[in-house]
């Protein structure tokens, strides 16, 4: 594992996992919202985030935290070894983002850029809500051009995450003592 796509709907807990999965890999995190977005809520222009994310993709190691599969999404799955999806239910998703907000309102939390602080948005909530219409079907499509030799992990519930930080936590013990 040196190249991590960890995808899903908003709230779902990527971002967690992935900071989790760094801190044991030591493998670096990329924040894919962080290399999109400008100080106060404003979207990179097309060119730019392409640019910006061909670039990291040319990093050796990374776990890259958000969808985005139309910008640079073709290099990105091209060179992950492991995709990671959490594929959470509608209502699992809206209490994370509720959730979230009551703990960093008003804050920038550590996988958002500089200037994109926390705040209540209903069109985000629209999105999250039509996640599992909308969207999903596009990360689908996009999963069945992995290849055979890229891992695939699929959690459709957050104690499942877990459960694989636990399983990876105890190999790397195992590893350490031998």
């Amino acid at each position: 594992m040196q190249r991590v796509l960890v995808m899903g709907s908003s709230g779902s807990g990527k971002s967690t996992f992935a900071r989790r999965l760094s801190e044991m890999t030591g493998i670096p995190t990329v924040s894919i919202d962080a290399l999109f977005w400008k100080p106060g809520w404003v979207a990179s222009n097309r060119e730019e985030f392409g640019r910006r994310m061909t670039e990291v993709t040319q990093q050796p190691r990374w776990i890259m935290d958000g969808n985005y599969t139309k910008s640079a999404g073709e290099l990105r799955r091209q060179l992950a070894d492991t995709v990671i999806w959490f594929d959470l239910p509608r209502s699992t998703c809206m209490v994370g983002i509720l959730t979230r907000i009551a703990k960093s309102y008003g804050k920038v939390r550590p996988e958002m850029a500089e200037g994109c602080p926390e705040k209540i948005d209903l069109e985000f909530f629209r999105y999250v809500w039509t996640y599992r219409r909308q969207q999903r079907p596009v990360l689908i499509e996009f999963f069945e051009g992995l290849r055979p030799d890229q891992s695939f992990v699929c959690f459709t519930r957050r104690t499942q995450a877990d459960a694989y930080l636990g399983d990876l936590a105890r190999k790397q013990n195992r590893a350490s003592i031998h």
